[in-house]
């Protein structure tokens, strides 16, 4: 749950400005000691108050990092598979992702490992 601005800042202000501790002040606003140690960390370090981002992709920055690398290798082997590029990180950049990550990461710049279209229903089928 997430709590107000203004209780944060009047427990920031109370430990600041006010002379309390951040014990006493999180007992005073009946807040977690935890959670007043945290924003009066943050003011002190950032000079902002406001809480953090929450959510997102956190880790996907180092597999970006190799972006060029990786879509020059599609262009130039289209028929690639994702555990032959998982080796050629490892040799060449000297990374190891798993193929998931891989993936992940194809998907989210839209290219696709489909090697041919969808072959027609067989007529053998059961009517």
């Amino acid at each position: 749950m997430a709590l107000s601005n203004d209780l944060r800042k009047r427990v920031v202000e109370a430990v600041v400005s006010g002379g309390l501790s951040r014990n006493a002040a999180a007992q005073r606003f009946e807040v977690g000691i935890a959670s007043a140690v945290r924003w009066v960390k943050q003011f002190e370090t950032t000079g902002a108050m406001s809480p953090k981002a929450t959510g997102g992709d956190r880790r996907s920055g180092r597999i970006e990092a190799h972006h060029d690398y990786l879509m020059g290798l599609i262009r130039r082997t289209p028929d690639i598979t994702l555990l032959e590029i998982q080796e050629r990180l490892i040799k060449n950049c000297g990374e190891h992702f798993s193929s998931s990550v891989l993936w992940r990461f194809f998907d989210r710049h839209g290219v696709t490992f489909k090697k041919r279209p969808r072959t027609p229903r067989s007529s053998g089928a059961r009517t």
